[in-house]
């Protein structure tokens, strides 16, 4: 009996530690896209908002991996899953960043 309490509480300690990872991915996403505005916003003076269409991009990535992953961690199901979407989050967004 003593080892199936032991059992339980090391799936629990798992399954808390890979909660943190995922809320931490999610807002490094997060914050990562609300730096993008600042970053692609025209500066006055410019001949358009050419660079917005970047910023809706970005958008779509975020809605996409890091709004699942936030509701994951929200309501604590699946933080491995979560972890996982918000890494091919990052990623997404490093490949759109980094293009020429």
């Amino acid at each position: 009996m003593r080892s199936i309490a032991r059992i339980d509480s090391m799936t629990l300690f798992d399954r808390l530690s890979f909660r943190k990872i995922a809320a931490f991915v999610a807002a490094a996403g997060t914050a990562f896209w609300i730096y993008t505005f600042q970053a692609l916003y025209p500066p006055p003076g410019s001949d358009g908002g050419f660079h917005l269409i970047a910023v809706l991009l970005l958008g779509a990535i975020f809605g996409i991996f890091f709004l699942p992953a936030w509701f994951l961690v929200a309501i604590d199901r699946l933080p491995r899953l979560a972890t996982a979407w918000g890494l091919c989050g990052l990623i997404a967004f490093a490949v759109i960043w980094l293009a020429p």
